[in-house]
Parts: C-alpha cells; sequence; structure tokens
C-alpha cells in the first residue's frame, strides 16, 4: 500500500473523506500536515519509513493537557503508520499576529513567558503518560549539547570554506564548548519543548490564562535547563525579536520564577551560544545536503543572536576561538555556501 493510499483509509477509517485533507505548509522534517476544514482536525502524516515516529509527540502531549496546556487534542491515531488526527488550533500563529499588529507583540511574549515559569513550578517527571509504562524523558545533557553545537564546524564552516574542519581545530573547538556548557550541561529542572518560538505557537485569546498560547512541534522534548526554550523564543532564527524586548522578557522570567539573575543569565547565554551554532550548522546541512535554498538567508539573523551571546564574559574563550576560526556569514560566504549547495553558478 502506498503512503498516499494509506492516509486515505485512515482518513476513511474516521468518516473523512480523503479529499476533504487539504495540505498545509510544511517544516524541514519529513513530516506533512493537512486540513480537514469541515470538522476541525488536522492530520499530522509522518512515514515511519523516513524516520518520523510520533510517540513521542503524543507522550508530550498527554502531559501539557494533563497540565492544561493547550497542546492539540488529539482524537485519533495509527502510532504504527504514523497518523495522528489533532485538534485545528487555528492559524494565528505567533509570526503572523505580531506581524500584523505591532503593539500586540510584548503581551504576547509576556504570555508565552509567564507559560514557561509556569512549567519550571511542575515536578519534572521521570516518564511521561504513554500506554502502561509511560515514555522515558530523556537527559538534554552533555552529548546532546555537544554534537548539536558541532553542526557549526562539521557543515557551515565546510561549506563556506570548501574544506573540512582540521581535526585539530575542531578538537579545540570541543574541548571549549564542553568548558563552556559544563555549569549548565547536568540541570534537569524542566520539560524543554526546544522548539519553542513565533512559528510555533498560536494566539487563542478566547481561551484563558497560559492556555492562551497554543503549542506545536514540542516532539523531541528533553529533560533540562529552564533557559533553553527562553533563548529558542527571544533569539528567534526566523524573526527579528529586539534587544529591548528581550531584555523585559528575561526579566519578567527571572521575576516569575525566583531565579538568581547572575547565572541565569550566564547559563541564558551559553545554551543561546550553544543553539544558534548548531543552528547555523543545520541551515547549512538544510542547504549543503538537502538543496533548500531559503535557509542561508537566515543565518545572518542566528549569528547576531550568537554574537551577543558570547559577549558574556564566561564565554570568552569560546568567542575568541569562534572568531578567528569560524567565518562571518557575509555576502561572499554565503554565496559559497549556495555554490557548495547547488543553488547558484559560481561567478
Amino acid at each position: 500500500m502506498s503512503r498516499d493510499e494509506a492516509r486515505a483509509a485512515f482518513l476513511q477509517s474516521q468518516g473523512i473523506a480523503p479529499e476533504a485533507a487539504r495540505p498545509l505548509a510544511g517544516d524541514a522534517s519529513n513530516r506533512r500536515y493537512l486540513r480537514i476544514a469541515a470538522s476541525e482536525q488536522i492530520l499530522m502524516d509522518a512515514p515511519p519509513d523516513r524516520g518520523e515516529d510520533v510517540r513521542p509527540f503524543v507522550a508530550v502531549t498527554n502531559w501539557l493537557r494533563d497540565h492544561r496546556f493547550s497542546a492539540p487534542r488529539i482524537d485519533a491515531q495509527d502510532l504504527e503508520q504514523g497518523f495522528l488526527l489533532l485538534e485545528d488550533l487555528g492559524d494565528e500563529l505567533y509570526r503572523d499576529v505580531c506581524a500584523e499588529a505591532p503593539d500586540s507583540e510584548k503581551a504576547l511574549y509576556g504570555e508565552a513567558i509567564d507559560l514557561l515559569a509556569e512549567m519550571t513550578r511542575l515536578p519534572l517527571p521521570e516518564r511521561l503518560p504513554f500506554g502502561e509504562e509511560g515514555w522515558p524523558l530523556a537527559p538534554y545533557g552533555a552529548p546532546d549539547l555537544h554534537s548539536e553545537a558541532r553542526l557549526a564546524t562539521d557543515w557551515y564552516r565546510p561549506g563556506v570554506l570548501g574544506a573540512e574542519t582540521p581535526p585539530d581545530l575542531a578538537a579545540e573547538f570541543e574541548a571549549l564548548l564542553l568548558e563552556a556548557i559544563a555549569p549548565v550541561a547536568s540541570t534537569r529542572h524542566v520539560v524543554v519543548l526546544r522548539d519553542y518560538h513565533a512559528e510555533n505557537l498560536l494566539w487563542l485569546p478566547e481561551r484563558h490564562g497560559t492556555a492562551r498560547v497554543g503549542l506545536l512541534d514540542y516532539q523531541d522534548a528533553l529533560a533540562g535547563h529552564p533557559a533553553y526554550d527562553l533563548v529558542s523564543l527571544l533569539e528567534d532564527a526566523r524573526r527579528d525579536t529586539s534587544e529591548a524586548l528581550q531584555e523585559v522578557m528575561i526579566a519578567r522570567f527571572i521575576a516569575r520564577t525566583g531565579l538568581a539573575s547572575d547565572p541565569f543569565l550566564q547559563a541564558y547565554a551559553t545554551l543561546g551560544a550553544q543553539r544558534n551554532l548548531k543552528i547555523i550548522g543545520i541551515f547549512a546541512r538544510l542547504a549543503v545536503r538537502d538543496g533548500k535554498a531559503r535557509y542561508p538567508d537566515l543565518i545572518p539573523r542566528v549569528w547576531r543572536h550568537l554574537q551577543r551571546d558570547l559577549a558574556h564574559p564566561a564565554l570568552a574563550e569560546l568567542r575568541d576561538w569562534v572568531a578567528r576560526h569560524l567565518p562571518e556569514p557575509d555576502a561572499d560566504a554565503l554565496a559559497r555556501l549556495r555554490q557548495a549547495a547547488g543553488l547558484e553558478a559560481a561567478e
């Protein structure tokens, strides 16, 4: 049975005509989303043969909804084939609402900050609710943080310079990175959603409190430091956020949680640097390996975030290494990256 046939059979089993499902814009994964307007539902199509697994999404959804957060209700599922029929939370993405009504930005981001603060007050589960035994909540520790940030030297630097990162330079970078993340790598305080940003948050003004923030794309959740999702929100790879907004929202989070300011700000800068190195590498990989043309244009924004994070005194040695060995994504560097990706001819 083809994927199209399997999808049609799943929809028919729920009394939905296959032709009623209309594709929505995809993301960087192998998942597809289709809207069934008549029933106000979304079909998630996550092919297992392309590495997708809906079980973590179901487990995190169960946990979020148990705590009254606005994750989509799951109306039907086929875990083996990778189909989920979800509540349609609408189209009011934070990205779009803030673009259409800029004066709403502070209020919307404040609600998103308050949700993160509320999550810090919840007990950290060892297992998420899923079936009889639950689903393990893995730690977001040094191995993941380290391997993710290495994407900058594995994909971005070679893509721009046309040669692999020399082993001695790679080893020096890894040692500095491990030293930098050591203070945060063992923290297991909260469920970290990991992709908490303006294209994965929906504004639901008819609801109340933190339920007004609709949540999407959280299947990669891990147990980690509360600064990570704050970085994800405020150092958005796809949307500009002002330094003034960032400062106000960081202060709001610290006030809501009662966390000590100086250690938190160091953790924020450290996880920000780690995350932005990762994203620069991911965007380069999406371009070079997968031929996705839009991603090089996003790298300069992420680079600016990275420079602000590296300005923290605790990251001085890592900042110096980046300044010496990681090319700035100027016009020439991005042109070379596109050329390596086959996205434009050499001049």
